[in-house]
């Protein structure tokens, strides 16, 4: 069917892709580096998704995907660090594992000079690294919903050796120009592989001259696995739709695909 479909849609849809705009661009290779979870993250989330499981259960209609999704939110933080969930006595040392595996990427990247944009949905994350910079002594800038002076500070990044770019998602994916960076870091997966990819190409586009790595950080045995398990339905879905290789699909999910996280 799915043929049947694709070649209905190839006469009506016309697609340029990068590869054949741009062929000279240099090679993107996408990394997954895969964490383990600390003790004191993997008791939290045991917790809220054992909760939620009950609670989601019980529930009906629109109250049970409300449920789902604030459950899903939670999940997501507690992979990430264990501060985003605003819960007290966090042992900073034990409540995130990703930032141990940031920071020694960080260390890496900026050694072996390359230039580093890292990408979190979570502000609170991206405010939590800028501590753990400045203790070692990284020149960094900073953009989020609430930056006002975006413009000057994408300039800034652009046309200076600043090693480190903090990025929002939602603030800084599309409509950005940041070829002075070589290397990026998604701290935590988006189910919509497009919004990464979109992300990921602020670096990877027409006037870079280095071979991009996008590295994705992801907790095992979590729902950060099964997240990237649907993005890579979707790319397939929509490749074998569209007979080409994409990189994305449709933004939402469906409500089986959110039930399905917590199975």
């Amino acid at each position: 069917m799915q043929r049947r479909l694709a070649r209905r849609l190839k006469p009506v849809i016309l697609r340029r892709l990068k590869e054949e705009v741009a062929k000279d661009l240099p090679e993107k290779i996408e990394q997954v580096r895969y964490c383990e979870l600390s003790d004191s993250q993997r008791q939290v989330y045991k917790s809220i998704l054992e909760e939620s499981r009950g609670m989601i259960h019980d529930a009906e209609g629109g109250r049970r995907r409300m449920l789902a999704l604030t459950a899903l939110l939670r999940l997501r933080q507690a992979c990430c660090d264990l501060r985003l969930l605003n819960l007290p006595g966090v042992d900073e040392e034990d409540g995130s594992v990703k930032m141990e595996e940031l920071e020694g990427l960080l260390e890496e990247a900026v050694a072996g000079g390359h230039r580093v944009l890292v990408f979190s949905q979570f502000v609170q994350m991206l405010q939590g690294i800028v501590p753990v910079l400045m203790e070692k002594g990284f020149e960094f800038c900073y953009l989020d919903g609430q930056t006002r002076n975006r413009g000057e500070v994408v300039r800034r990044f652009q046309e200076s050796s600043v090693p480190v770019f903090l990025i929002s998602l939602k603030a800084g994916g599309v409509g950005l120009n940041l070829t002075g960076a070589d290397t990026v870091i998604h701290v935590d997966p988006w189910w919509n592989p497009a919004v990464e990819a979109q992300a990921t190409d602020r670096a990877h586009r027409i006037g870079q001259k280095r071979v991009v790595t996008s590295y994705r950080l992801i907790t095992r045995n979590t729902v950060e696995e099964k997240i990237l398990a649907l993005q890579e339905r979707k790319r397939k879905l929509i490749a074998s739709t569209l007979d080409q290789d994409v990189s994305g699909s449709g933004a939402g999910l469906s409500e089986n695909e959110i039930f399905e996280l917590f199975g």
